[in-house]
């Protein structure tokens, strides 16, 4: 059965940590987890935990997806509020001491932390996604090219839009969120240059709430909208369902991202007005890098999922959108070309 934990936060002793833990049913023997065949792997997620309709759950149905296939058991791990490196580097030690193998963090805020932890566990493979700032021998980097999805996001919505004006909400302005940004207005412009785009972004390091307040995304849309935006792509985590519940009530368009949001049941009665989602096989990855880990061959350095692979896309869910054939070609003709390398995609604004 999969425990979700909430390991001990900064300002609790390490003494109460190592009592949880163990209340869990961790096993003590070593600093070393060994084959996770028959045995645990974990996720520790990202800002906004499950639930968040998007990135985390992606990872959790990766994991999801290897239980079922492999037996293993699964634990996930929940953020806290206000968190630093402290607390994670707590809270992946505490994993791979479990005998977890392998150890999964969930956005790029991690890096630290596993820089750090992996060492101390060299039979254990970590894997960081949306970094590859921190490398190790046993540092599995799995990373997307979320610009090119992103570009053809910036495609269908110039198509789509009536009022030439569209927006981009990221969650907090960092180099990985500029990405999604850069690829989308570059497809919007490719496009038609006479689309204006506005960008904004919730919050800057190092205040992180942008990826988790879904007031915050909700007011951006809204705002965007007042000023003449029909279409709005947010890529901000939990933050995006608020933008994605502003852009359905004023029933304008709403692009979500990382899964097919269409599909999410938390947002099931905003679905009508989700064009499409700008997809990341979180899933996928988190899964392979169990499966290489079962297989006993894992995965290290650079994991790269792009285009090419369907590692990012555009999902089309949405009947309304399918049957949009002029917008499906575009998309389909700027998908070829990246593909074939006539179109170069941008990876910063």
């Amino acid at each position: 059965m999969r425990r979700i934990t909430r390991i001990a936060t900064a300002g609790i002793a390490s003494a109460a940590l190592a009592l949880s833990v163990t209340a869990c049913g961790s096993d003590k023997k070593s600093d070393t987890a060994g084959d996770a065949k028959g045995g645990k792997a974990a996720i520790a997620y990202d800002i906004g935990g499950r639930g968040d309709q998007s990135f985390n759950d992606a990872a959790y149905a990766g994991l999801a997806k290897a239980e079922k296939e492999f037996g293993i058991k699964g634990t996930e791990a929940e953020p806290s509020e206000g968190e630093g490196d402290p607390d994670k580097v707590q809270r992946l030690t505490s994993l791979a001491r479990a005998g977890n193998n392998p150890v999964i963090g969930v956005g790029f805020a991690y890096a630290p932390a596993i820089a750090e932890v992996a060492p101390k566990f060299p039979d254990t493979t970590f894997g960081l996604i949306d970094d590859t700032s921190k490398t190790g021998k046993n540092i599995a980097n799995l990373v997307f090219n979320e610009e090119q999805g992103s570009y053809l996001a910036g495609v269908a919505a110039a198509k789509v839009t009536k009022s030439n004006t569209v927006g981009f909400i990221g969650g907090v302005e960092t180099p990985l969120i500029k990405k999604f940004e850069a690829g989308f207005v570059q497809g919007v412009k490719d496009t038609n240059k006479n689309v204006n785009v506005k960008v904004q972004y919730l919050t800057q390091p190092p205040d992180f709430g942008g990826f988790s307040k879904p007031d915050l995304g909700k007011a951006a849309a809204q705002g965007q909208i007042d000023a003449g935006a029909d279409v709005v792509y947010a890529a901000a985590g939990l933050a995006g369902s608020g933008s994605i519940e502003a852009a359905a009530k004023a029933k304008k368009w709403a692009i979500g991202v990382d899964s097919d949001q269409y599909k999410q049941s938390g947002l099931a009665a905003y679905k009508e007005y989700i064009l499409t989602s700008v997809t990341k096989d979180v899933s996928g990855a988190v899964f392979n890098l169990i499966k290489s880990v079962q297989d006993g061959k894992p995965q290290s350095g650079e994991v790269r999922y792009g285009l090419d692979a369907n590692g990012v896309g555009l999902s089309t869910s949405n009947p309304a959108f399918t049957e949009m054939t002029e917008v499906i070609a575009a998309v389909d003709k700027a998908k070829a070309d990246i593909a074939a390398g006539t179109i170069k995609v941008k990876t910063a604004p």
